[in-house]
């Protein structure tokens, strides 16, 4: 099991961390923490040295009720980080909606376009169609981050989830997309309830039999904060492991963090667990 990106083939046999770069003002848990591109670079090094498999840069927060980022704004923000950030010898994803700084970063060598909105807007499908490899996340998010927890998702959402993710994929596949460039996120948050997210995790089962790997977006949400009693997002880090390995146990293959070094630690405790279980032949 292999990810196919713009210039690395990422191996899944084994999880991966994809550490979380937000160059935003507003983010829930880091907003303003990582503005400059300085600033950015050091965390983005910091990251890697922390055990990072893949850096995940965003220019616009999309956390409940959230407001839009201009276009221009959004890529005087992220342009500036990602130049130099594909220097640094690690497969670089970018999250964005907006085709326009989807085209402009994978012009710059960006490996993967990480969208919440799963390619809906715009021209987005065409972008990444058109890119001979880049790879590319599609997240599921009932309506949109200005009133997806207003009105959150009703009946059997693990199901939806899956219809959605699955009808975006094959959107792709038909576009001539290959398989291996696909990776699918349920979307921990965007418009579902507490319930709805643990669902979502327990029965993860059901989104791997589509045929993608899965990635996990657990990081310091709010339903950690509200079963844990932790309103502050830097005080659910133990949560956040803990919802990460639930979800690479249940087969994720990407883990989506704030807290890198603790999670990277967190997995090879795991690992050295399944290995120990392997049977010598």
């Amino acid at each position: 099991m292999h990810w196919t990106t713009t210039r690395f083939d990422i191996d899944l046999n084994s999880p991966k961390v994809m550490g979380i770069v937000n160059v935003t003002p507003d983010s829930f848990s880091d907003g303003g923490q990582h503005t400059g591109v300085s600033s950015a670079l050091l965390h983005c090094e910091q990251l890697i040295k922390d055990g990072a498999h893949i850096l995940d840069i965003g220019g616009e927060s999309t956390r409940p009720g959230s407001p839009t980022v201009p276009l221009d704004e959004e890529l005087a923000r992220v342009l500036p980080v990602v130049r130099e950030a594909v220097k640094l010898g690690v497969p670089l994803s970018v999250d964005t909606y907006k085709p326009e700084v989807m085209r402009a970063v994978l012009d710059l060598g960006v490996d993967i376009v990480n969208d919440i909105w799963a390619l809906r807007q715009g021209s987005a499908v065409s972008v990444v169609s058109s890119h001979p490899r880049c790879g590319v996340c599609l997240m599921h998010m009932h309506r949109e981050p200005q009133t997806m927890q207003v009105v959150p998702m009703e009946g059997d959402v693990p199901s939806q989830v899956a219809e959605f993710l699955m009808g975006r994929a094959q959107a792709l596949i038909d576009l001539g997309v290959a398989h291996e460039r696909i990776v699918l996120d349920p979307g921990i948050g965007f418009g579902k309830t507490v319930e709805q997210n643990f669902a979502l995790l327990g029965r993860q089962n059901e989104l791997l039999a589509l045929g993608y790997p899965v990635l996990a977006g657990w990081s310091r949400k709010s339903s950690l904060g509200t079963i844990t009693g932790r309103p502050v997002p830097a005080e659910r880090v133990s949560a956040s492991i803990a919802a990460a390995l639930l979800a690479v146990g249940r087969g994720a293959r990407v883990v989506r963090v704030h807290d890198v070094h603790e999670t990277v630690d967190a997995l090879k405790v795991w690992s050295a667990v399944q290995a120990s279980e392997t049977p010598v032949v």
